[in-house]
Order: C-alpha cells, then structure tokens, then sequence
C-alpha cells in the first residue's frame, strides 16, 4: 500500500523539484512534498546514526569565536567511505514508517551528511556557493539531485524546503541544517536521534543568537543574519516576530537591549567555507 501511495504522489514530486528554488532561499510558505508527511506513531525504532557521530567528532573543532569548523582537507579516504556508506544506509530506510522524532533526525543528519560530502568531493573551494552543479542557473549545489531516498532522487533544496520546514513548521530547522558556511548555525559534533533533537535544536539557536554570526547589537544598532530576512516567514514573517524570536533565546542581557529597540538596522552573512583553518588542531 505505501508503494502504491508513493507512485501517486511522483507527480507532485516532479513539480517540486522542477519548480525548485533557483535562488536556494525562500521567505514564502513552504509547501510539502505530500509523500514525506506520511509517518507511523507507532514506530519509534531508532535508527542507527554513531557512523556520522563519530566524523562529525572527529573532524569538528570549535575556534575561539565558537565557530564550529570541519576539517575537509584532513577526512581520509577510509572516512570519506563511511560518509558515503552513511548517506547510503540511509537513503534504503523507510523513513515514511517512522514516528515523527524519529524523522526529524534523520532528514536534518541526511541533510547535513550529504552536504559534507558535497564539499568533499569539490574539494577545495572557498565556498560551497562555487560548486556548480546543479545546472546553467546555479549558484550553489543546492538544486542538485545528490541522494536517493527509497528511490527519490532528491536535492538538498527538496531536504529543506519540501520536507523539513513545511512538515514540522519549526523555525529551529535553520539552527539543525547546515550549509557548510561561517555565517551558518554550527554543524553540531553530535549526531541528531528522536531522544536528543529537541534539545540540539535549542542548543543550536542559544548558541547562533548569542553569537555575533547570529545577532550583535552595537550603538543602539541591531544587526542579524540575513536567515532572519531569507526565511521571514518561518519567523513570524515580521520584524517583531524576528524579534521576539531573538529574544526568545538570547542571553537576558541582550534579550532586554533587542526588546529596548525594537527595530533590525542591518542584516549580514559570510559565505566562506567552514573549514578548520590552516595550522588549527
């Protein structure tokens, strides 16, 4: 039966992906790819993600600014097999027949392993925005199909907008997906699970707020990251549900000043490459 119900959605799956994003970034309403919100309550089996774990902490370093770093130049080829051997394993569950923390996990850990290796297999590049392959109108990987998930070929941009953003409505997605950039919330050196995503996620807002990537507030002035701007919605699709957002999860201090202000000056974001630099151990 759920291949039967698979098969009818393919059309719509096809629009999806067609349609796309061609800039990688929307402020507007998400809308699913109707396959995915299909889950199973009853089936909170976990599955398996120690593989990633273990490269995230192997190859993660966190600098002085708390930037957490991946060092590309240093993943042996026994590793960059275990990446792929992951991102296959993955690609053969059938997620559909999961409980809903279970897939939260999952596609934010997919979407993440997938980008690593992404970057691996350009290596080097200054940033992820110079990998060309998603076709004449690219500025980004994002628009590439890059993993096969029970037999969908899909891209990133699918990952994120057709699946994690319009299915969980959680403006905390931002703070689990990376994209392998300096102005991006960390890749955390941790693998998400159903037990430990929710904590993760709120982990990886305080973190992004309370970091001048995320938020700095100088003379009177408040500037943020330009995620804010590129996914208003998701946000509260205003000024003060940027805000209040903000101040959900910044330290009081700078929660009271944010409030005190009340407006955004400027937006900011570095796309350069989040790897571990040169010398670093």
């Amino acid at each position: 039966m759920l291949a039967l119900i698979k098969r009818t959605v393919v059309l719509t799956a096809v629009v999806a992906m067609t349609s796309g994003f061609l800039s990688g970034w929307t402020s507007k309403k998400p809308k699913a790819w109707d396959v995915w919100e299909l889950d199973n309550p009853q089936n909170a089996t976990p599955i398996d993600h120690s593989k990633w774990t273990a490269l995230l902490q192997k190859y993660i370093k966190t600098d002085a600014q708390g930037l957490n770093r991946f060092a590309y130049s240093q993943v042996s080829p026994a590793d960059r097999q275990k990446l792929k051997s992951y991102i296959a394993d993955l690609g053969n569950v059938d997620i559909t027949d999961r409980s809903r923390d279970v897939q939260l996990a999952y596609w934010l850990n997919l979407y993440n392993a997938v980008t690593i290796e992404v970057v691996l297999d350009n290596y080097p590049v200054k940033t992820i925005r110079d990998i060309d392959i998603s076709g004449v109108l690219s500025n980004g990987p994002w628009d590439a199909e890059v993993v096969a998930v029970d037999g969908f070929e899909m891209t990133l941009n699918n990952i994120e907008h057709d699946v994690l953003r319009p299915i969980w409505k959680d403006p905390r997605i931002h703070y689990g997906v990376n994209c392998a950039s300096v102005g991006c919330p960390n890749l955390q050196n941790t693998a998400f699970t159903a037990a430990n995503v929710d904590q993760m996620l709120d982990k990886g807002a305080r973190d992004y707020i309370n970091s001048p990537r995320g938020l700095m507030i100088s003379d009177g002035e408040v500037t943020v990251s330009k995620i804010y701007k590129w996914f208003a919605y998701d946000f509260g699709n205003s000024e003060k549900g940027v805000i209040k957002h903000l101040a959900k999860y910044a330290k009081p201090e700078t929660a009271k000043k944010l409030k005190e202000i009340g407006k955004i000056s400027d937006t900011v974001y570095d796309w350069s490459l989040n790897s571990q630099k040169a010398g670093a151990s």
